[in-house]
C-alpha cells in the first residue's frame, strides 16, 4: 500500500500527481527505486488510496489504533488528569481525552500518547541529494518514511494531505522499527531518513527506529522543520547521523503568517544541533514577495556565518505554487541567484541553488582552488573527487561533510 506515493516526475516540470496502480511486496521496491523527484520546499510523497495490501513486506497491516499508541517521551502531568506537551514550543495544555495541536498524540486518563508510532503512510527509496543533503554520501539512497501530522502549518506545503491529516483519515501500514531497519539493510539503503510531514511529532518512532538501525548497521537522518523543545531535540535528534533544517524565513512575522509557528526557536535548534557536533545543512524555500528581500538573505548569511560558521551548507530552493499559496508565481532563477551572490558575499562556503535542474549552484567546489568536487544532475551525483580524507585532491583544503559510507 504504501509504495502507491505519488511521485514528480522530475524536480520542475510537472505539477500534476500520478498515483500508481497496487503492487505486490516484490514490485515495491522497484517501485520505490523508481519514484520520482520533489518540488517546492522538499520532498514529496502522499499517501495511497487504493489497497492497504500493496506493502505487505512493511509488517502486519492493522485497522486497531491500539497498535500505534505508546506513551509519549516528552510531557508534564498536570492536575484534574491534564498534561502539558514538552515537544515543541507550542507546550499544548491537553485535557483528558483531547489532542494536542498536532493531532497526533491523546491524552487518555492523563497519561499521554502518540498515535503514530510504527504508523508509516508515506514510504519511497530515494537519492539523499533529494533532501537535500549534499555533504552527506552523495550518490547513496535513503529509505525514507514519514506518519501523519506536523506541528506547524505551512501555507506552500507541498505535503499537506499527509503534514495536515490526523492518523486516522489515511491508510498506513504497521511498521515497527525493526522492520524498517531490515528493509533498509535489504535493499541496500545505508540510511533511514526521517522526512515528507514533520518528524518532530514522531520523536518516539524516530528514535526506537534510529536505535534499531544503528544495531542494523544502517545511519538515520532528519529532514525537519526544527520547531522542538531543547531536550526533545537533544534526545531524539541526538540519534542522527545528520540533519536538514527547513529555515522557512528570516522573519518572525514571516513564521507566524505564513507557517503558524516562530523562528526563534528553529535558531535555538541550529545552534544547538552545531553544539552537538550534528551534521547539518539548511534549506531556505524562497518565495516570491514574502522573504525574497535582499535584507532578509544577506540578515540570514550573516546569522549563519555568525553563529554556525561558513561551512554550513545552504540551500536556496525555488517555491512551486501549492497548498495555500497557489496565487504566487514560481520562483524565478535570478532570485535564487542574487540570494547565493548576497551569501556568497558574506563569506559562506557552500550556497547551492535547488529545484534547478543543471544549474551549475548545484554542484559542490571547493571553496579555496574552485575546483569541481560534486557534480550533479538533478537528484544525481555524476561525480564524487573529494578524498577519503575528506579533502580536496587539488589542494588538500578539508570539505566538511560525510562523505563515505
Amino acid at each position: 500500500m504504501l509504495c502507491e506515493l505519488v511521485a514528480r516526475q522530475d524536480e520542475m516540470s510537472q505539477a500534476s500527481r500520478t498515483v500508481s496502480a497496487p503492487l505486490d511486496r516484490r514490485s515495491f521496491m522497484m517501485c520505490a527505486l523508481a519514484s520520482g523527484a520533489a518540488l517546492g520546499a522538499g520532498e514529496f510523497a502522499a499517501p495511497a488510496t487504493a489497497s492497504p495490501s500493496a506493502l505487505s513486506s512493511m509488517g502486519q497491516q492493522t485497522q486497531s489504533d491500539a497498535q500505534f499508541a505508546v506513551e509519549a517521551r516528552f510531557y508534564e502531568k498536570l492536575a484534574n488528569r491534564k498534561i502539558k506537551c514538552k515537544l515543541c514550543p507550542r507546550e499544548c495544555n491537553v485535557g483528558d481525552k483531547e489532542r494536542g495541536y498536532c493531532g497526533v498524540r491523546e491524552n487518555r486518563g492523563g497519561v499521554y500518547y502518540t498515535l503514530v508510532h510504527s504508523r508509516v503512510c508515506a514510504a519511497h527509496i530515494d537519492p539523499i541529494e533529494k533532501k537535500p543533503l549534499f555533504h552527506y554520501l552523495p550518490g547513496t539512497v535513503a529509505f525514507s518514511i514519514a506518519t501523519a501530522g506536523c506541528n506547524v502549518n505551512c501555507k506552500f506545503c507541498q505535503n499537506w494531505d499527509i503534514s495536515q491529516s490526523r492518523p486516522e483519515q489515511i491508510p498506513a501500514d504497521f511498521a515497527p522499527p525493526q522492520r524498517i531497519a531490515a528493509i533498509a539493510k535489504q535493499n541496500n539503503c545505508p540510511t533511514i531518513a526521517y522526512t515528507y510531514s514533520e518528524p518532530v511529532v514522531f520523536s518516539e518512532f524516530l528514535m526506537d527506529t534510529a536505535d534499531a538501525g544503528h544495531q542494523a548497521g544502517v545511519r538515520s537522518i532528519v529532514v525537519s522543520n526544527g520547531y522542538m523543545q531543547q531536550d526533545a531535540l537533544k534526545q531524539a535528534y541526538g540519534k542522527m547521523d545528520a540533519v536538514k533544517i527547513d529555515l522557512k524565513s528570516f522573519s518572525e512575522s514571516y513564521y507566524a503568517k505564513v507557517v503558524t509557528g516562530q523562528l526563534k526557536p528553529v535558531l535555538d535548534t541550529l545552534v544547538t544541533l552545531r553544539t552537538m557536533g550534528k551534521w547539518t545543512e539548511i534549506v531556505y524555500l524562497v518565495v516570491p514577495t514574502l522573504n525574497d528581500s535582499d535584507t532578509e538573505f544577506r540578515g540570514l548569511a550573516q546569522w549563519i556565518k555568525a553563529n554556525l560558521g561558513p561551512d554550513v551548507p545552504l540551500h536556496f530552493t525555488q517555491f512551486h505554487p501549492e497548498y495555500l499559496l497557489k496565487n504566487l508565481p514560481i520562483t524565478p532563477v535570478p532570485t535564487l541567484e542574487r540570494a547565493k551572490a548576497i551569501a556568497d558575499a558574506e563569506g559562506l562556503h557552500y550556497v547551492y541553488i535547488g529545484n534547478v535542474p543543471g544549474h551549475p549552484a548545484q554542484n559542490t567546489y571547493c571553496p579555496q582552488c574552485r575546483k569541481l568536487l560534486v557534480e550533479r544532475t538533478g537528484f544525481t551525483a555524476n561525480s564524487l573527487l573529494i578524498r577519503k580524507d575528506g579533502t580536496c585532491p587539488n589542494c588538500k583544503h578539508l570539505i566538511p561533510g560525510i562523505w563515505h559510507v
